[in-house]
């Protein structure tokens, strides 16, 4: 039985099919490199604009291109023509990027014909295929795709390999604040992290949370433990108070003669809060509790 291949169905037939009939509107008359692997110059190549990845690890680019300088590049990058002796980029940026520092003049590349949309998806799928792209750059190219290639979520799972659950927790990662995503991408957060700081509604505790996390260096594990902490402490807070606890506050209230709020948490522990409206009215609750010097 054939194996199935790793890349995702829509980036496999894209990359795998030179006789494709989709041709770009801004391909011209083919020089004869189209559908072969040639060398091409450096110099006659430009980098993707549909490129997702935002980031290259420096030190990993030089240690490639320490490697490329002994052994040569082993997998030819993928470019499209898109006049005489001018190409562009389909995939292997980082293969160009450390071809470039080792000084190599031309490099091995699969010529291709391709349209703008099937640039895009190409480049999206190959980059999310990679172990090494960060759950935000993973979210964003399955955002790009989805609303640039008008694929639903259904669709987009067939494309890359994934079920809908798996695209929906990664979509969910881009209502998270500025902040976190920042640490994802710095990986001082992980995917199971993320997962269980979203679980909580409110942006504030949102935060709380993350700070929570890098503060006590909080495991994945943990953080589940504190997120559900925080979703019963709401739930909690939220339900009306029985009726003894409701029967104190009355009475407080018409005591003092002021606003009395009264919260008890599911194990009896709790608080009274006290309004007042200016510095007089303070000293006057307090009179009456005894409490004024």
């Amino acid at each position: 039985m054939a194996k199935k291949s790793a890349l995702g169905r829509g980036l496999g037939a894209l990359l795998d099919n030179p006789a494709s009939e989709t041709v770009s509107k801004t391909v011209i008359e083919s020089d004869g490199t189209t559908g072969s692997i040639n060398e091409i110059l450096i110099e006659q190549i430009e980098t993707n604009p549909f490129q997702p990845r935002s980031r290259f690890d420096q030190e990993k680019l030089d240690e490639l291109a320490a490697s490329i300088s002994q052994l040569g590049i082993i997998q030819p990058l993928t470019l499209r023509q898109l006049k005489p002796n001018k190409y562009q980029l389909i995939s292997g940026e980082r293969r160009f990027r450390a071809s470039q520092l080792a000084g190599l003049k031309s490099v091995p590349a699969y010529v291709r014909v391709a349209n703008d949309q099937e640039m895009l998806e190409m480049a999206l799928v190959e980059n999310i295929q990679r172990d090494d792209l960060d759950a935000i750059e993973v979210a964003i190219s399955y955002q790009r795709l989805i609303e640039e290639c008008d694929l639903t979520q259904e669709k987009l799972g067939e494309r890359v390999g994934k079920n809908r659950s798996t695209i929906t927790n990664y979509l969910r990662l881009l209502k998270l604040p500025p902040q976190i995503q920042k640490a994802i991408m710095d990986k001082v957060l992980t995917m199971g992290h993320a997962r269980a700081i979203i679980n909580i509604d409110d942006e504030a505790q949102q935060l709380e949370l993350f700070k929570q996390i890098i503060k006590d260096g909080l495991s994945v594990r943990a953080t589940e433990q504190a997120s559900k902490s925080v979703k019963n402490r709401k739930i909690s807070s939220s339900k009306e108070l029985p009726i003894e606890y409701k029967r104190i506050q009355d009475n407080i209230k018409d005591q003092l003669n002021a606003e009395v709020g009264l919260k008890v948490n599911a194990k009896g522990k709790g608080t009274i809060s006290i309004a007042f409206d200016n510095e007089k009215e303070l000293k006057r609750v307090l009179s009456i509790l005894d409490l004024w010097p």
